[in-house]
């Protein structure tokens, strides 16, 4: 599937570092889809067509499969609870946790 010029553009402002985070958030549960749109200025329907674009179709499908079933943990409406961060106490700024197992 190709993407729209608007959505190219919109990809050739993040960088490759960025893009590698959105994948991150995008397969953790903490972190919801209106954390990932102030982060990096881009719709839920566009974070999709990111994920499509940048993951294998084997990858994209389960991840969708698992967003649809689990969408409470992706939406912070239906979550029902306020997180104040987008990462865990214990991760440093490149995402990596240390010293934890």
């Amino acid at each position: 599937m190709s993407l729209s010029k608007s959505m190219k553009e919109k990809i050739s402002t993040l960088s490759e570092a960025d893009i590698e985070r959105c994948i991150r958030m995008g397969w953790e549960d903490r972190s919801t889809f209106e954390a990932i749109s102030l982060q990096f200025n881009i719709s839920p329907n566009e974070f999709v067509k990111l994920m499509r674009h940048f993951l294998e179709r084997k990858a994209f499908n389960r991840w969708r499969r698992r967003v649809f079933e689990q969408g409470h943990l992706k939406n912070e409406v239906l979550r029902g609870i306020k997180l104040t961060r987008f990462k865990c106490s214990r991760q440093s700024f490149d995402g990596n946790t240390k010293g934890w197992k």
